[in-house]
């Protein structure tokens, strides 16, 4: 019994260990895909950070501040 408490809780620890690892600064993020973008060539373009409920015009390229945040991709 002791055996399964312990191993439930390294598992959750791994587990929470995990998302915080993925959880991203939305400036970091949008800073990281705005050198991609401009790496391939494009020039005029604009990258918003909105909440992930928030209806937009434009591509969702990525996700930060974990998950609740979003970050859009308009060009032009």
């Amino acid at each position: 019994m002791v055996k399964l408490m312990v191993a439930a809780l390294v598992v959750g620890l791994g587990l929470s260990g995990y998302a915080w690892a993925q959880r991203k600064d939305c400036e970091e993020l949008k800073a990281e895909i705005e050198a991609k973008i401009k790496k391939n060539g494009v020039e005029k373009f604009t990258l918003d950070i909105v909440d992930t409920d928030a209806q937009v015009d434009g591509k969702v390229v990525g996700t930060c501040d974990g998950g609740t945040k979003k970050i859009v991709y308009k060009r032009g």
